[in-house]
């Protein structure tokens, strides 16, 4: 059982995953407090915060009460969700893909693909004109 859990946690992909994901749990702090100190305030330019503390468009709902649709809570989550994923991508996907295919080519290993090759439009005639020529004429 331990040996079984040691390969696990020595595989490339876990050991990537888990990197990824503390850095990306770093760099969303980051990206939050960019978002909070300008996203943010962009947005407060057109729109005033309520009580609180949301800001976007206000429509009277059907009681007349206010409802806020809160925009600044949308483009926050938007925002950080794809600088991080940018960041992680460039930092460790891109990177580690391109090692992989540079440690392949080295190891002389030609990568396959599952799909099996589709004929071309030549051998379907081909093979057209041979099943129509096998047909019994009458």
């Amino acid at each position: 059982m331990i040996k079984g859990f040691k390969e696990f946690i020595l595989r490339g992909n876990v050991i990537d995953l888990a990197v990824a994901v503390v850095i990306g749990a770093a760099f969303t702090a980051v990206v939050n407090a960019i978002v909070s100190a300008i996203i943010n305030p962009l947005i407060e330019v057109f729109y005033v915060p309520n009580a609180n503390g949301d800001f976007g468009p206000e429509i009277t709902g059907l009681y007349g009460q206010t409802v806020v649709f809160p925009l600044g809570s949308l483009l926050t989550a938007v925002i950080s969700f794809f600088a991080v994923a940018l960041v992680v991508y460039f930092v460790f996907v891109f990177p580690m893909n391109r090692w992989k295919a540079r440690a392949a080519a080295r190891a002389g290993v030609i990568e396959q693909t599952d799909e099996p090759k589709l004929p071309t439009e030549q051998e379907l005639l081909v093979q057209i004109r041979d099943l129509l020529e096998r047909q019994p004429r009458g």
